[in-house]
């Protein structure tokens, strides 16, 4: 219950709570939509996703502000690669929230004549750049933490550091050096959770900019559960700051 107070009680808990509503009647849609008699059903999901998906738009009014107010911390950091590419994507996002204000102005006829598709297609842009972005930091970091691993369990097989009892054996059918690759893998994200969950947090969140751009197209049971996934994510690394991943 406690946990629960607090999410509801910040602005990105409500809103990765809602996201995850969002999801969850986009995959419960595509699953009945096909079913007799269930049009009903279909129709009130979808205007249920409709409404949480324009009063997500509302809360996320001023985003670009905290985005790039993030930018101009992550220009700071010591690392050149997360420097550049977080700062990037920041940038990506302010430019995605901005679009984002301006369909929600249109969604509620405040200003007429602005081109829905254009404005949707950049801010499904501007998200995919982030993304990808985000998901390059994710590798890069991915990459330093397997190379200290395999330093680490070179120096304990030559006996300069204390043994270690994870230690596993490669699978004979596996040749060694695609063994060792998916071992040093295991083990970086193992003892590294906040990694492991952004990495799938950024995986899943990318399918449904691919659809939308046509890069990959799929359906909308996959990019629901996705979604789900990733705003479950979302909500346990608000209600448990420490599984957060800090660059």
């Amino acid at each position: 219950m406690d946990s629960f107070v607090k999410l509801t009680n910040q602005s990105q808990g409500r809103d990765r709570l809602f996201r995850a509503t969002q999801y969850a009647c986009m995959l419960l849609r595509y699953l009945v939509e096909n079913k007799p008699g269930a049009q009903k059903i279909v129709m009130k999901l979808k205007q249920v996703e409709s409404n949480i998906s324009s009063g997500r738009k509302l809360f996320r009014f001023g985003n670009f502000v905290h985005a790039f107010a993030a930018s101009k911390v992550s220009i700071k950091l010591s690392d050149h690669i997360p420097r550049y590419c977080l700062t990037a994507s920041n940038l990506y996002r302010v430019l995605y929230f901005i679009c984002d204000t301006v369909l929600w102005v249109r969604s509620v006829g405040l200003v007429s004549g602005i081109s829905k598709e254009k404005w949707l297609y950049r801010a499904t842009k501007c998200y995919y750049y982030s993304l990808l972005l985000n998901l390059l930091i994710d590798i890069y970091e991915l990459s330093w933490r397997m190379k200290k691993e395999a330093k680490e369990r070179k120096q304990i097989k030559n006996g300069t550091a204390g043994g270690n009892d994870d230690e596993c054996e490669i699978p004979t059918f596996l040749p060694e050096c695609i063994g060792n690759l998916l071992f040093m893998l295991y083990f970086s994200l193992q003892s590294h959770p906040p990694l492991l969950l952004d990495t799938i947090k950024n995986v899943s969140d990318l399918f449904s900019p691919l659809d939308r751009l046509k890069i990959y197209q799929t359906n909308q049971g996959l990019i629901g559960i996705c979604g789900l996934v990733s705003s479950l994510v979302g909500i346990l690394t608000v209600t448990k700051p420490s599984l957060k991943f800090k660059h």
